[in-house]
């Protein structure tokens, strides 16, 4: 009599694992496109309104002139790349960012990013947004080191101030003051209505 032979059981195949994307992938496959990457998984941001454009322009020319002036570093716009996380691959896109000289000795270049943590991220909020999604991005900016992160809200003409020290509390700037941020741009100052004019 021959033994039975039970065949080993063969358990079906589960979903195979996203393959890693790593920052070089990235910017070879995605370099100018509009998208941010959200735990190694690429997701489109939404065009901007014409609104949001401007305060950002804005936001960007007062910024830029006072570090150009001043030679502090560089200034960039238009969701420009941070890096959050290399594994998983998290990018997000500023709308406003600025990095020291010392952070990007070399000044900005043609291809790629700038990996340094930035000095200053300033987000302004879109209709497209939710609140929890600016705050979201607030908190990987000063969780990864970023000494200050400024949100500007058009609806309300308001400048939010969040900083990386905990005991400084958030900051809220309403149209009659003025924006600064000594502890990262000693002198800079600029009309909180100016912003949004």
């Amino acid at each position: 009599m021959n033994p039975t032979v039970t065949p080993p059981a063969v358990n079906p195949p589960g979903p195979s694992a996203p393959p890693v994307l790593t920052l070089d992938e990235f910017l070879r496959q995605y370099g100018g496109a509009y998208v941010e990457v959200i735990g190694g998984e690429v997701k489109e941001i939404p065009m901007p309104q014409p609104l949001h454009g401007r305060v950002c322009t804005k936001a960007a020319r007062f910024l830029a002139e006072f570090i150009e002036a001043n030679q502090l570093g560089v200034v960039c716009s238009n969701d420009t790349l941070v890096l959050i996380q290399a594994i998983p691959l998290r990018v997000r896109g500023a709308d406003v960012v600025f990095w020291s000289t010392a952070k990007a000795p070399g000044g900005v270049p043609r291809v790629g990013m700038i990996t340094a943590t930035p000095d200053l991220c300033v987000e302004v909020v879109s209709p497209t947004n939710t609140w929890s999604e600016v705050f979201t991005k607030v908190g990987e900016y000063l969780g990864i080191g970023v000494p200050a992160v400024v949100v500007l809200d058009p609806e309300t003409y308001t400048a939010f101030v969040y900083r990386n020290n905990p005991a400084q509390g958030q900051q809220i700037l309403n149209r009659g003051d003025d924006l600064t941020i000594p502890d990262v741009l000693p002198g800079f100052a600029v009309p909180v209505a100016s912003l949004f004019a």
